[in-house]
């Protein structure tokens, strides 16, 4: 890859990620390749004003931070198809990153300019919130994409009232999920908050949405894996206290009320991730974040 112009967004409450910043502006510098450096707490227009000030297009996004950091600006950037490189610099767990050595090494510039690497296609989800009325033409509210998940919780923060959640796939009633919450995920999303909740791992290569209550009345309420070209909707049922909450990758998103709904899919442009061929195979980062007692030696730091 020719490399003429990188961002690089750095996790904007850690110094360690912010030195890293500069460090890796310097690499790029001696190599003569132009860099431009913005913290992670940006808003979206920001962004959107930031690629309109711009003559040419990033070839490629630098993220160092964990996990977090990354899913803001995968939803931020993935709309302007820019492949996005995150290095786990300050983060905790760090599925979605490479290791901080290929950094601080400089061999990330050797790997990138000799594409020893993968463009890795990860699928996001688009939700769509509408008001339940009788008109035949849905008006859309708001419109959010996650690539790791979407989550409906209870709107009350002093306490935690059950909540009643009626779900449809393809136009279809299948369950009234009654209990904390739910979650509906895509596969990349289900090492992240669905499985905290009980939900199955999935190799990111699925191409599914996992459907995954959290914390159910019932022991029949199970998680369930559906292909990712399903329509699912959800909406709160009014005999419960009416409204929930609706976050997107960790983050609130709005209140759906009683007379709303939501429409969930697969979004319509991808996430671009950057996957070295010397970094960790993916069963070797779940062996090493969930302290699973496998094979690290290092025939098996490969894809």
């Amino acid at each position: 890859m020719k490399l003429s112009l990188v961002l690089i967004v750095y996790r904007s409450d850690s110094s360690i990620a912010q030195e890293a910043s500069k460090f890796c502006e310097e690499v790029l510098k001696a190599k003569n390749i132009k860099s431009s450096r913005i913290e992670s707490d940006f808003y979206k227009d920001e962004i959107e004003k930031y690629f309109c000030n711009l003559e040419l297009k990033p070839n490629i996004g630098i993220v160092l931070g964990g996990d977090g950091t990354f899913l803001k600006c995968a939803n931020a950037l993935a709309d302007y198809d820019i492949p996005l490189l995150s290095i786990n610099i300050g983060g905790n767990l760090g599925f979605l990153t490479q290791e901080k050595e290929f950094l601080f090494d400089k061999s990330f510039i050797e790997i990138l300019e000799n594409e020893e690497y993968i463009i890795d296609f990860r699928n996001r989800l688009n939700c769509n919130v509408f008001i339940n009325e009788t008109s035949p033409k849905k008006k859309i509210i708001k419109s959010y994409d996650a690539l790791n998940d979407f989550y409906f919780k209870s709107v009350e923060e002093d306490i935690s009232p059950t909540n009643q959640i009626q779900i449809e796939i393809d136009n279809e009633k299948v369950n009234e999920y009654k209990g904390d919450g739910l979650i509906v995920s895509t596969t990349t999303g289900s090492t992240a908050y669905s499985m905290a909740a009980g939900g199955p791992i999935v190799h990111p290569s699925i191409d599914g949405m996992i459907i995954n209550p959290i914390c159910p009345m019932s022991l029949a309420s199970r998680p369930i894996v559906i292909p990712n070209t399903s329509k699912v909707i959800i909406k709160p049922v009014k005999k419960s206290k009416g409204e929930i909450k609706l976050w997107r990758d960790g983050s609130k998103c709005m209140t759906i009320k009683e007379n709303y709904y939501c429409e969930i899919k697969k979004g319509k442009s991808p996430c671009k991730i950057i996957k070295f061929k010397k970094s960790t195979s993916y069963y070797n980062t779940l062996i090493k974040k969930l302290d699973w007692k496998g094979d690290l030696s290092p025939k098996n730091f490969k894809n």
